[in-house]
């Protein structure tokens, strides 16, 4: 029986913290494979864009962009009506599920890429335009949350705030980085070669360091889910499900390859750890973050990385076959 080399070094971390194993994981090394799996995905975006742009590309970015508007309003409802959440927890939760994980999408190109199946490369352009549009409407439902709070600052406060804000929806690291990556991939041309070995060539390998230390966060994170209750379990597996199904749709409506739509599928079906979370921390500073982190990183991000992926592809090969 062969198992994924990726999901391997998930499940190494994972058993690491269950035995207790004392795997000292270094901040800046995490940080560094954050950095290299932005920049990869970006280059690796940017190249495929230089031969790919078209119209036809607007058009499908545009279709992304209002997909990226729609999930949160999809799941703030079911958080704030049938979870009984705080208004600002609802938002704040919304948001990181309208949002992307770039770590569930690099595992879903590896295992894409594992099995030979092809998929549109200027995907990663996908993955860029869903950064934003979660935040902007996470900030939308929790203002009558937030506009008591805001009468006791003084207009300078408020506007620090706001200009804090628009720092970290437009120029958060993963933007930076993800659209740099775009840019320099799209006008490198063939001096694309001399950094291909390294950000192409050890993706994979950097993947799976970075899924070492991704299963031991998980792992830590499964101490807190017995204080989070059977609704945002429940929440944490069904909502993925319903963002893979309505990605894959939306793929198949774009006419992308079966590898295409399985990978909008997991965009709309990944959470955020990285950008929401700085965003939510400013606009709602009183929200039980832990709360979207760990249902995130603790439920989301290991249930697509064992079980999701493999699924969303089913169901887009379903789907595509009539």
């Amino acid at each position: 029986m062969q198992i994924d080399v990726s999901i391997a070094f998930f499940l190494m971390g994972v058993f690491a913290v269950l035995v207790r194993a004392d795997i000292q994981f270094p901040r800046s090394l995490y940080q560094s494979l954050i950095l290299f799996l932005m920049i990869a995905i970006g280059l690796k975006g940017g190249v495929a864009l230089a031969e790919h742009a078209s119209w036809a590309l607007v058009v499908q970015s545009i279709y992304v962009i209002l997909f990226g508007f729609a999930l949160p309003l999809i799941a703030f409802p079911i958080l704030y009506y049938i979870g009984a959440l705080k208004r600002d927890d609802a938002a704040s939760i919304a948001a990181h599920y309208g949002s992307v994980s770039v770590g569930t999408y690099a595992v879903a190109v590896a295992f894409l890429e594992a099995k030979g199946i092809h998929y549109e490369a200027y995907i990663p352009l996908f993955v860029v335009l869903l950064e934003m549009p979660a935040i902007v409407i996470g900030i939308l439902l929790a203002k009558s949350g937030a506009a008591p709070r805001s009468k006791n600052k003084s207009k300078q406060q408020v506007s620090a705030d706001r200009q804090t804000l628009l720092h970290e929806m437009f120029f958060n690291q993963g933007v930076v980085l993800m659209v740099g990556g775009l840019v320099i991939g799209y006008f490198a041309g063939e001096g694309i070669d001399k950094v291909a070995p390294l950000f192409f060539g050890l993706f994979n390998a950097v993947l799976a360091l970075f899924l070492l230390e991704m299963g031991m966060v998980a792992a830590s994170r499964l101490k807190d889910l017995k204080h989070m209750g059977s609704f945002m379990l429940a929440f944490g597996f069904a909502m993925p499900m319903v963002g893979g199904v309505l990605g894959s749709l939306l793929g198949v409506m774009m006419g992308l390859s079966v590898g295409g739509v399985t990978l909008v599928a997991v965009l709309g079906a990944s959470a955020s750890y990285i950008a929401v979370p700085a965003a939510m921390r400013i606009i709602l500073p009183n929200a039980n973050h832990s709360l979207s982190i760990t249902a995130s990183l603790g439920i989301t991000f290991p249930f697509n990385v064992l079980v999701g992926i493999p699924v969303y592809l089913v169901v887009s090969q379903w789907l595509l076959s009539f």
